[in-house]
Parts: structure tokens; sequence; C-alpha cells
């Protein structure tokens, strides 16, 4: 696969983490780069990028788009002819799919903002699915759950759970 494509192919993903329902315009990944980034790419590079007239990328542009995309920055380069099965981890496709999950399940709680704040947070994380491992882990020491819950709730909330929890 050609770098032009593999950025064109970044964007769907990326558009439907954020809510849009549709894939990134090249405008708006300009945009969110110099809004989130602090970087400086416009529309018409990217476009350059993707159609192919421009094949190369400097170590900077793509460093800042590898970060934006949240790939390794060896992801942005063209693949070797006959090796396109090595293009696409199996790894990248679980943790967007992972993340695409937890964005949807943000938007369905929306009504508890704890909850989707939270599921937000994780699917942006670079290792979202290493945060829901260790969140299960957490999960499974229930004196540590309640001496976390005691910290971080307010007490009401802490006090009806540890009554439940000794009824």
């Amino acid at each position: 696969m050609k770098l032009g494509e593999k950025i064109g192919r970044l964007r769907v993903p990326e558009g439907f983490a954020r809510g849009l329902e549709r894939e990134m315009t090249q405008s708006e990944v300009s945009q969110a780069i110099r809004d989130e980034l602090d970087g400086q790419m416009s529309q018409s590079y990217l476009s350059q990028i993707e159609s192919g007239s421009r094949r190369h990328l400097t170590s900077e542009t793509r460093h800042l788009l590898a970060r934006f995309f949240r790939v390794h920055p060896g992801h942005l380069v063209d693949d070797l002819e006959g090796h396109s099965h090595l293009s696409i981890k199996p790894r990248r496709e679980l943790d967007d799919k992972l993340d695409l999950w937890l964005v949807e399940g943000s938007e369905e709680f929306v009504k508890d903002q704890e909850l989707s704040r939270a599921l937000l947070a994780i699917a942006k994380h670079d290792h979202s699915r290493e945060c829901l491992v260790l969140l299960a882990s957490i999960v499974e020491n229930k004196q540590l759950i309640d001496r976390l819950v005691a910290a971080f709730v307010p007490e009401p909330v802490a006090a009806r759970r540890r009554r439940r929890a000794n009824a």
C-alpha cells in the first residue's frame, strides 16, 4: 500500500472515533493538527501526500502524522511490493475497533457524564487495551477497590457502598 492510501484510510477511523460518523476531511485533519498538536500541515500538503505527488515525508511531518493518527511512524511509508500483507497489523485493527467501541459507549451513556468522560478518556489513550486490562486486574482486588472508592468517591456514596458490602 502506498503512503497516500494509508493516510486516506487513517482518516476514516479517526473521524468515527471523534464522533463525526464519517471520515475526517483533509481540512479537518489539518485544523486538528494545528489545534491539538501545535503543528503545521496544510490541507493542500495532505492532498499532495494522498494523491502521491509528494511521495516522501520529512521526519517531522511523519512524526506529526503518526502522533495524530496514533500509529507507529514506520507505518507511514510505502510498503514493499509484494508485501502488502504486512501493511496493517492485526493489533492496530484491534485497537481501532476497541477505541471505536469505547467512543460509541461514551455516546450511549452521555447522560452519565462521569462514565461517558471515563470511556472517552480510555479511548483517547495510546494504550486503551492495556488500560482496560489494568482496570480488570484492579477490580479483582476488592480491598484495593474499597480504598480507591473511599479516597475518590464522595463520602455519602462510599458510605452507602460500605453499608451494602457489610449487609
